[in-house]
């Protein structure tokens, strides 16, 4: 895999958790508002999002594990952390969605 490559499945990463992420903090916001089926449209989107980070995430866990090195680098680590941040923002948002349809 070129440089190049690796770079474009590091940014489909970082791009993808943070379209779910947006996903999940706007589906917050419309059960606040108490738009309860619009916050479960955007939960089920960012799901979508977060699917696609994950897929992108696993072909790379099967190429080192199929015994071709993946150098480790600041721009994997930086999407893998978006991608555990984004995974906390969706529990949290699943919690926070459900207070508020308590309310």
């Amino acid at each position: 895999m070129t440089n190049e490559e690796f770079e474009l499945i590091c940014m489909q990463m970082i791009t993808n958790s943070g379209s779910a992420k947006s996903s999940y903090i706007e589906a917050i916001q419309k059960a606040k508002e108490g738009a309860y089926d619009e916050a479960e449209r955007l939960m089920n989107e960012g799901d979508e999002f977060f699917s696609e980070a994950h897929g992108v995430h696993g072909n790379l866990l099967a190429q080192e594990a199929s015994g071709d090195k993946v150098e480790f680098s600041l721009i994997l680590m930086h999407a893998e952390d978006q991608m555990a941040s984004t995974e906390m923002a969706k529990v949290l948002a699943r919690e926070i969605i459900e207070l508020y349809q308590k309310r």
